[in-house]
């Protein structure tokens, strides 16, 4: 399966939607049913929601300490009302958090497309299921879309953040999360494309710097970010707004700045935020009392 984002366009033409044609895909090129394609799927689907359980644990800790439990704090303040994202987007804010701590604390977690990106699919997903009454099958369908955006990137750039920094960690699983969302709310094929180009247009650039060489910090707290960017991405292109940029070559263009990054900030822990020394220093302290 090696497609550019003009060719599932075109291939939803033939196949009714991105989804369908993904589907049908996949079930031709494992020599299996399109129903167990979907029952994979959904399998998926229900690993990310107990990621979701299992990170909103307050007493979670991973091994350093730096992070979990913080996914709480975040529930906490939805509860009250006080979020300022609104309950939609407060809740997937919440649920990426939860599923980027789980994966720091060794948790079971689905890469969408990474570990280090893992919470930002589930959470848009997840908080649509809950906010807007999106059922699973359409949640399904929906991953199946973000599969075939995470395809063309893989493909045509990358998704490692040793590769091309996080801009293909977290800007790939936010352009998955964007035009999965546009298809949840009935959006078209193009959409979604576009969709996508304006998520990885937003975090063009962004380095891979993880400190102590850990899916931690600032890791987790870039999921969170994200999945605002994810769903300004699909507000812009559902309201009618067509990328200026054809998606595919933004996808391109990412792929030429991650070449271009220095091996200090493609998760190396050598720069950006892993060299800040009060951090460094925090987990120095840590890895002697350990």
């Amino acid at each position: 399966m090696d497609y550019t984002l003009r060719e599932w366009v075109g291939l939803a033409r033939l196949n009714g939607s991105i989804s369908e044609a993904a589907v049908t895909i996949q079930a031709r090129e494992s020599g299996v049913t399109p129903q167990s394609v979907r029952a994979m799927m959904r399998h998926h689907l229900m690993c990310m929601k107990d990621a979701v359980q299992n990170g909103l644990d307050e007493k979670l800790r991973s091994v350093t300490g730096l992070t979990g439990g913080q996914a709480a704090h975040l529930l906490q303040r939805l509860r009250s009302g006080q979020s300022l994202c609104g309950t939609l987007l407060g809740k997937a804010e919440t649920y990426a958090l939860a599923t980027a701590e789980c994966n720091a604390c060794m948790g079971k977690i689905v890469a969408a497309p990474t570990a280090g990106a893992c919470g930002i699919l589930p959470g848009a997903i997840l908080a649509m299921m809950e906010e807007r009454g999106v059922t699973e099958d359409q949640a399904v369908e929906a991953m199946f879309v973000a599969a075939a955006v995470g395809q063309s990137i893989a493909t045509q750039a990358s998704i490692s953040g040793a590769e091309g920094g996080c801009q293909a960690e977290c800007g790939a699983a936010a352009a998955m999360a964007a035009a999965a969302l546009v298809y949840l709310e009935g959006g078209s094929p193009q959409q979604s494309a576009d969709a996508a180009a304006f998520a990885l247009m937003n975090l063009l650039g962004l380095v891979c710097d993880p400190v102590g060489g850990l899916v931690e910090v600032p890791c987790v707290y870039r999921n969170v970010g994200s999945s605002g960017v994810a769903f300004t991405a699909a507000d812009m292109a559902l309201s009618g707004i067509c990328c200026p940029i054809e998606p595919d070559e933004v996808i391109l263009a990412m792929k030429e700045v991650g070449d271009a990054m220095p091996p200090s900030l493609r998760e190396t822990g050598e720069g950006g935020c892993a060299a800040c020394e009060s951090i460094r220093e925090r987990l120095k302290m840590i890895q002697e009392r350990a």
